[in-house]
């Protein structure tokens, strides 16, 4: 059986063109486009961009209202500074502050922003999963 895996999140956005100025502003690059959909990589991970309605459809579920922040979307660093950077960054790119970064009761740092489309992005350091400096996270390890 093949091992567990996440290759594609795919963001359902009101407006593709909106969604990525912005995070291409959050620095961000796109790795493919093409009519409709915007690819970014993401260290492992592709992070895609779709219009709702287009999503909608395309999960055999046209017409469905699709829904944002039931879920997190994470970005882990090995500093607090980082994680102020980071956030400070997509701050200036146009996300909305959710929870600034602070120390949390498990024993880290993190804060909370959401991007246009209200995806909220978790951004923390975890003491207990180091981060490797190609940005893979080894948790427990």
């Amino acid at each position: 059986m093949p091992a567990p895996r996440v290759s594609f999140i795919t963001l359902g956005v009101a407006d593709l063109a909106r969604s990525r100025a912005f995070y291409e502003a959050w620095g961000w690059r796109p790795a493919q486009a093409q009519e409709g959909i915007v690819f970014f990589q993401a260290n492992g991970v592709v992070i895609g961009l779709f219009g709702r309605e287009d999503l909608a459809a395309d999960q055999g579920r046209p017409g469905a209202a699709l829904g944002t922040g039931a879920m997190t979307l994470a970005q882990n660093y090995p500093t607090e500074a980082e994680v102020d950077a980071v956030v400070d960054q997509a701050l200036a790119a146009g996300a909305t502050l959710l929870k600034r970064p602070e120390k949390v009761f498990w024993g880290g740092y993190s804060g909370y922003v959401a991007d246009p489309d209200g995806h909220v992005w978790e951004v923390a350091m975890n003491p207990f999963s180091p981060v490797g400096l190609d940005g893979t996270v080894a948790f427990g390890g």
